[in-house]
């Protein structure tokens, strides 16, 4: 796909067609419907980012990008994106291995909007500590039977296979391997659908698997990799948060700005005081740093550079930009800010999950802290 406007303009045309007149539903449902999933694969949205080889559109992080800021500029929600995209964090690691039953089983039918995959890595108190995971999964001929448990899985209760970081070998890194597991499985259960603050329409799973018997053709890539295929994911996934929150950001922006204009107390609209109109510009200029590193740091990592510090701090600078710009949206609507169902109140439940999904701040300040030298 070529031209920057025209996959922004795609995006943004199908959210307010299929997206917008339906959101709320979806968010007092606790789930995105399958038929949008198709929706979107049929104008070629789910493909974007993914070779055509594999089923996708072409196309590279950049216009991944473009698509996301033009969907959330018209207004979906950071949740709606989670649960409609979550190919692009389930699927990447099975489209570059180059094995095409791989590719033909899992890969083509989801970009079609056929199927829907999850990325399983979370387990109950493991928080980003990939290497520590437990979850085993052990040789027995042409199968491997899994044990344990997965946390805060996104789509995790609709998926239809769910790409699962388990340990085949020894502890640490170098015995983690990345396995398929289908739903339907005997053994592999939804165990709890989890009610949230944010992301309503996001449905998030906590998942079991016991003696789950799982075919030795579903490993992605050669045992023992599964730890790197995750980290070489990571600057993709932490990007694309990073656009999740300024793209929220800049949405409440625009509601608060038409909002001031429109709406008058003793008088006068709203932007006629000065400590509204500096507090449209302060939420501005936190939108646009936000947006304009994060792209620079996009461009850098499709041009082959090492990008893992800078993606990092540009999903920090992204959901700082998110925290303030929305509580700020919320104050100027008033006592509307606060209803469930306003649009700024939705984005601003969605941002907090923002700062904590895809490592934690704080994990990945100590991640930068290490790449840039700043230790002992």
């Amino acid at each position: 796909m070529s031209g920057m406007t025209a996959v922004r303009e795609l995006g943004a045309e199908f959210t307010r067609r299929e997206v917008v007149p339906h959101l709320q539903r979806w968010e007092d449902d606790g789930a995105v419907p399958r038929e949008l999933h198709a929706a979107a694969a049929q104008q070629g949205l789910l493909g974007v980012g993914f070779a055509a080889e594999v089923g996708g559109e072409g196309g590279d992080l950049l216009d991944t990008i473009d698509l996301q800021e033009g969907m959330l500029a018209a207004g979906a929600s950071s949740g709606l994106m989670a649960a409609l995209f979550t190919h692009g964090i389930a699927l990447p690691h099975l489209a570059v291995t180059g094995d095409a039953d791989l590719v033909d089983r899992f890969v083509r039918p989801t970009l079609a909007g056929e199927t829907i995959g999850s990325l399983a890595v979370t387990e109950p108190g493991g928080g980003s500590d990939v290497a520590a995971l437990r979850t085993t999964a052990v040789r027995d001929g042409d199968h491997y039977v899994v044990n344990g448990a997965k946390a805060f899985i996104t789509s995790g209760s609709r998926a239809d296979f769910v790409t699962t970081a388990v340990r085949t070998g020894g502890p640490g890194h170098g015995g983690i391997s990345l396995l398929v597991v289908e739903k339907g499985t005997p053994g592999f259960t939804v165990d709890r659908v989890l009610a949230k603050t944010g992301w309503h329409c996001s449905d998030t799973a906590d998942l079991g698997f016991a003696d789950a018997r799982v075919p030795v053709a579903n490993l992605v890539g050669a045992e023992g990799t599964g730890f790197l295929q995750i980290a070489e994911q990571f600057v993709v996934e932490r990007l694309a948060l990073a656009v999740h929150a300024y793209g929220i950001a800049g949405r409440s922006l625009a509601l608060t700005a038409q909002h001031c204009r429109e709406r008058e107390t003793f008088g006068k609209p709203l932007v006629a005081n000065q400590v509204v109109r500096h507090t449209l510009v302060e939420m501005h200029r936190r939108v646009e740093v936000a947006r304009t590193y994060v792209r620079e740091v996009a461009r850098r990592h499709v041009a082959g550079e090492s990008v893992i510090a800078e993606a990092c701090l540009a999903k920090q600078t992204a959901c700082e930009a998110a925290d303030v710009v929305t509580d700020r949206a919320v104050q100027l609507h008033g006592g509307t800010g606060y209803l469930h169902g306003t649009e700024v109140e939705r984005h601003h439940r969605d941002a907090r999950l923002l700062p904590i999904g895809g490592g934690s701040t704080e994990v990945l300040t100590d991640l930068a802290a290490r790449l840039l030298g700043y230790t002992t």
